[in-house]
């Protein structure tokens, strides 16, 4: 089984078999329950997860304690210190959205990993640079872009990432837990405008959604809207 996950990981794509039954041995298998924390924003950097199955819902936190820069990750996702590898503490908190099971392989294996196999080191750079990349044009949608177009825009890539065919031809499901708060946190504004706008997209019969799901009901209506 381990095996069978990393092989889908796309940074361990270029990995023999050999290699990557050796990561397998070096990897713990560990599980959440619905709410728990995987880890904490200010904790020692010390591992590298891959989730197995499941999702968890990964965000910052202001002062006041309200979520930004909030992101969910799915099976073959990698996270933890990943993206902390210089900095020494996770720069932000995982918490498992349903039951959840990952791979946790310690952060010096894992340099030690992209040290003995540079494109397993070049595609964690990409990864980086695409997250980079994906912050960079949030912000630059938060400064220009109506709340609509955001909403529409981040609803967009949630059912490319976690969409599965809806019962009617041609809509999509998001199956996540998608709060409103998550979603203000995800477009840069408040739980009020980001309510009103899912109003709107629903209204003119683009989107549906209940109490844990979101459906697309119209993608090219939504892209023109994004």
């Amino acid at each position: 089984m381990r095996l069978t996950i990393l092989g889908q990981v796309p940074i361990f794509r270029d990995l023999s078999a050999e290699d990557l039954a050796d990561l397998a041995d070096r990897m713990l298998s560990l599980s959440w329950a619905p709410g728990d924390t995987l880890f904490a924003a200010g904790e020692p950097a010390g591992h590298v997860f891959v989730l197995a199955a499941g999702q968890a819902k990964v965000f910052r936190s202001t002062s006041s304690g309200q979520s930004t820069s909030l992101d969910f990750i799915g099976p073959g996702d990698v996270l933890g210190s990943l993206t902390a590898l210089d900095a020494g503490r996770y720069p932000e908190t995982a918490v498992a959205l349903v039951t959840t099971c990952a791979l946790r392989l310690e952060t010096a294996a894992f340099r030690q990993v992209m040290l003995t196999h540079p494109p397993v080191a070049l595609r964690v750079l990409d990864v980086v640079v695409d997250r980079l990349h994906r912050a960079r044009s949030m912000e630059a949608e938060q400064a220009s872009a109506t709340v609509t177009t955001r909403v529409a825009a981040t609803l967009l890539r949630l059912a490319d990432a976690f969409g599965v065919p809806g019962e009617t031809v041609g809509t999509t499901l998001i199956q996540l837990p998608l709060t409103r708060a998550d979603l203000a946190a995800m477009t840069g504004t408040s739980a009020e405008s980001a309510s009103r706008a899912m109003s709107g997209l629903r209204r003119h019969g683009l989107i549906d959604s209940g109490r844990r799901w979101t459906a697309v009901l119209d993608r090219p209506g939504l892209i023109a809207a994004k």
